[in-house]
Parts: C-alpha cells; sequence; structure tokens
C-alpha cells in the first residue's frame, strides 16, 4: 500500500498526448537489440511473430540457459535466426543495465531522472535496422562515430550498411525526403492510377475516405472499384506508419456489391499491416460499409510534431462567410439601436468585411439607416480578426455592444433583461415570476394623442455621399476605407 511522501521508480511508457498526459508504469522494462528485460517478472515469453515452431524453442533454450536468477524476458522479432552468442550478450547488457538503474536510484532523491533511453539514431539500430533494411545513412560526425561504436558490440554483422553522407548537398534533397515529408501533412494523398484517399484526423478518432478520382478503369465499375480499394489498403497501412496514426481509424472504402471483394480488401488491409511495428486490430465490415480499426498510440501523430494549429482559425479549417457576419452586424445594429437608443453609429470591421458591406450589403445598410432613421460610418482595421467587428459610437467612441449588454443584465428567473425604467418591488417581483396581467400597482396608462395632434417631425435629412476609396485603401490602414449612410428620404 503506497502512502503519501513514500518513494517509487516509475517509467513512462506513454508520451503526453494534446491534453492527455503521460502513462506511467512500475513494471519497469528494458528494451534491447533482440529482448525486453522485465526486472519484476519471472518468464520468458518469445514474440508471437515468430511463428517457426522450431525458432521458437531454439530461443526460449537459450534464454532458459543464459537468463540470471530474476528478471523475465521477451524475445523481439529482431531475434528470430539470431546467433546466440548475439543473444547472450544482450543478456548480459540489460542485466547489467538495471544493476546501473538501481544504484541511481539509491543515490537521488525523488524526484530526479535515474535512467533515460537511448537517442533516436542508437534507437533506429535497435528497433528497425532489420535484413530489410539495405543501408542506414548519417550525415553527422559525432553521431556516425557514436553508432559505429554501438554496431561494433551489439550488431558487427551490419557495420558495413552504416554510412556516412560526404555529399555536398543536404542529405534530405540528395534522397529527395524533404518532399516527402511535405506530402506526410497534407490530407489528400494521391495513389497509383487517379485514385486518392483523403486523411481527417479529430480528437475522437481518424478518419480515412477512399475516392477512385480521375481512374476509370478498363472494364466494368466494380472492377474498377475493387482495384481502387485494394490500392486503398496497402496505401492506408503505409501511411499509418508514415504518419505514425493511433487510436481508433474508420476506412470508408468504395461500395462494393460482392462479399467475396468486401473480404479480399479486408484481407489485403490486415496482410499490409502484418509489418507494422504498432500493435493493431482490424474489425469486421460494419453496416454502413465502413472499415474499423484501431492501432496503437505511444506518442503524438507526425502532423502534431510537424504543425501547430492555425492561429486565425483555431484549428477548424474554415471561417465564417462574409455573408454571415453581415447578418450578424445587421443584427448587432438593430439591437444596440434598440437597448440604446444610439443613432450615430461607426462600425468597425476587418478590410475584407468593410468592402463587402460598402458594396455588396450597401442597398440593406441604407434601407436600415432609413429605418431607424441614423448615420452609420463603415470603416476597416487590418488588426482586426476577420470574424471580429465593433460597433462604436460616432460621437463619442464608447462601445455600443458592451453597453447595450450591460443595461440589459438577466435577473430574477430566466433570461428576461430589464432596463432602469422596469418595474420594482412587488411589480418587479411579479414581473420575474411571468405574471404581465393588468396590475394594480402600475399607473394607469396614458393614451397617446392622435396622429394629426403630435409635433410635426423635422424634415429627413439627405442621405450622405458614398466616397470612394483613396489611395491609402489599398494599404489597409484603419480609416482608409470608409462609408457613411444617413437615414431619411431618397437622396
Amino acid at each position: 500500500m503506497l502512502k503519501v511522501g513514500d518513494k517509487i521508480l516509475v517509467q513512462v511508457t506513454k508520451e503526453p498526448i494534446s491534453s492527455k498526459g503521460p502513462r506511467l508504469t512500475a513494471d519497469i522494462s528494458l528494451p534491447g537489440r533482440f529482448l525486453v528485460y522485465m526486472p519484476k517478472g519471472h518468464h520468458v515469453g518469445v514474440s508471437r511473430k515468430i511463428e517457426d515452431r522450431r525458432e521458437r524453442v531454439r530461443l526460449k533454450r537459450i534464454l532458459q540457459e543464459a537468463r540470471p536468477d530474476a528478471g523475465a524476458f521477451i524475445v523481439r522479432t529482431a531475434a528470430e535466426e539470431a546467433e546466440e552468442k548475439a543473444i547472450r550478450a544482450d543478456v548480459k547488457y540489460l542485466s547489467d543495465l538495471w544493476l546501473t538503474v538501481e544504484a541511481a536510484d539509491r543515490e537521488v532523491q525523488a524526484p530526479a531522472l535515474v535512467h533515460e533511453d537511448v537517442g533516436m539514431v542508437v534507437g533506429l539500430i535497435r528497433d528497425i535496422f532489420k535484413d530489410d533494411v539495405d543501408m542506414l545513412v548519417i550525415d553527422d560526425k559525432d553521431d556516425y562515430k557514436r553508432l559505429q561504436k554501438y554496431v561494433q558490440i551489439f550488431a558487427p554483422e551490419i557495420k558495413d550498411r552504416v554510412r556516412l553522407h560526404r555529399d555536398a548537398s543536404a542529405i534530405f534533397d540528395h534522397y529527395d525526403i524533404e518532399q516527402e515529408i511535405r506530402k506526410s501533412t497534407e490530407p489528400k494523398v494521391w495513389m497509383k492510377k487517379g485514385g486518392y484517399i483523403v486523411i481527417e484526423q479529430t480528437e475522437a478518432l481518424v478518419s480515412i475516405d477512399v475516392n477512385t478520382g480521375r481512374f476509370v478503369g478498363r472494364h466494368n465499375q466494380e472492377d474498377t472499384i475493387v482495384e481502387t480499394n485494394m490500392l486503398a489498403a496497402r496505401e492506408v497501412a503505409r501511411q499509418l506508419r508514415l504518419r505514425d496514426i493511433g487510436g481508433i481509424i474508420v476506412v470508408d472504402f468504395i461500395d462494393m456489391e460482392s462479399e467475396g471483394n468486401k473480404k479480399r480488401v479486408l484481407n489485403e488491409l490486415r496482410n499490409s499491416l502484418k509489418n507494422d511495428r504498432a500493435r493493431t486490430k482490424v474489425f469486421p465490415v460494419s453496416s454502413l460499409g465502413l472499415a474499423e480499426m484501431s492501432r496503437q498510440r505511444v506518442r503524438p501523430s507526425l502532423v502534431s510534431f510537424l504543425s501547430d494549429d492555425c492561429p486565425y482559425c483555431h484549428g477548424a479549417g474554415k471561417v465564417l462567410s462574409l455573408e454571415t457576419l453581415a447578418n450578424r452586424i445587421e443584427r448587432e445594429v438593430h439591437r444596440v439601436h434598440h437597448k440604446t437608443g444610439e443613432k450615430q453609429l461607426q462600425i468597425v470591421a476587418n478590410p475584407m468585411l468593410a468592402l463587402y458591406l460598402s458594396t455588396e450589403r450597401a442597398e440593406q445598410l441604407d434601407d436600415l439607416c432609413s429605418e431607424h432613421d441614423m448615420v452609420i460610418d463603415v470603416t476597416d482595421d487590418p488588426g482586426l480578426h476577420r470574424e471580429n467587428y465593433q460597433v462604436l459610437s460616432l460621437k463619442s467612441d464608447r462601445d455600443l455592444i458592451q453597453e447595450a449588454e450591460k443595461r440589459f443584465l438577466p435577473r430574477g428567473r430566466g433570461n428576461r433583461g430589464h432596463a432602469a425604467n422596469q418595474p420594482a418591488g412587488p411589480a418587479r417581483e411579479r414581473f420575474d415570476r411571468g405574471e404581465r396581467a393588468a396590475r394594480p400597482d402600475r399607473p394607469e396608462r396614458v393614451d397617446r394623442p392622435e396622429r394629426a395632434d403630435r409635433p410635426e417631425r423635422r424634415p429627413p435629412r439627405a442621405r450622405g455621399r458614398r466616397r470612394p476609396p483613396g489611395p491609402a485603401a489599398a494599404a489597409g490602414a484603419r480609416g482608409a476605407r470608409r462609408t457613411r449612410r444617413r437615414g431619411g428620404g431618397p437622396a
């Protein structure tokens, strides 16, 4: 039982992803080139990907003879057909490494780092470099020397396949890697024969859509669809590895009529995922025709490493249209005029929105001015976000949107606002309860005079002329594009 203040040795098994913190475990495991050592275990296991029975028996026998008295070992896939000498060397290396970790744990004061896994360069040799890899090229001399020392001790048979890049050109340009990195961040991936897939990553899952694109085929439509889906199954498995995508993945293959073709495509996806080092599981096709699968996620995806959310749309990928924003501003003007009574307004908006209001929505603004007998001045401000705008008083430069919200704060039950001239005391309480019948405590209503008896209104003011944008309008300075409108009769 752990208590507050107890010291415990833990290992990070999963890096922090998005808003989730790192995953920790007290079951320590130390990976080597051929083995994984777990000091607190007692068994010997062999990777499931090693299917040959004789090889599994041979590897278990070597471990039973070479393992120390304590600890468990799991044979990695890379140990298949490995020499006994190399496996015994890995056992000794991992056992000595654990003794070093224990000694460091006794000396430090928690919290402290007692061991850190090998870097990326050595990790490539330990975890990825296999017989199917022809060559490893590195362009840093110091890392090359360090890698040569590691290879000389643990994998001397691959020493000739580790080379130093000596060409004058950059290593990424020489092997055309830069272009592949750019492609790995794009949602659309083109396949052979003109088809393509679209990869969309969300917080909950990853969706992959398959399309025929320019591929029309030579036979009937079903054959074209099946061929596109087979290519997509291989490309999906490849992209999952390249982009290091994990979690729940849904693949929307093109609809096929034959059940046999559906099984062919699903089996092709499973076979293409066999070379994936991460754990994967493919489920049967759902009733909606979607192929669902899961993939082990240990670290953030490649896109998360190489990119940030757009600071303009905050990762949404879209912004409100100019028409939507113009409609919102018109409703805001109605609300501000109704609650503040202000008749001289200034709309400050992004240059694109200001230009749209002054041209495409000029007639609607003129009608708005005539309806409320007001003056509206449209001004652009390049510093404003496209979706942000201000409605100010043309006289005092007050923020009328905030003023309207403060003047009509919600009170009582519900969200009904109230102004200073609304009833108070018992009448206010009845109003909050929603009682809208006639009240004896309210003074008798005074009838408004007939239209003929009302004082004559002043004649309407002429509409202001629209000023054409000057040279400064193209530069986008605030106030460079300004359109003033007045309410009243026709100009």
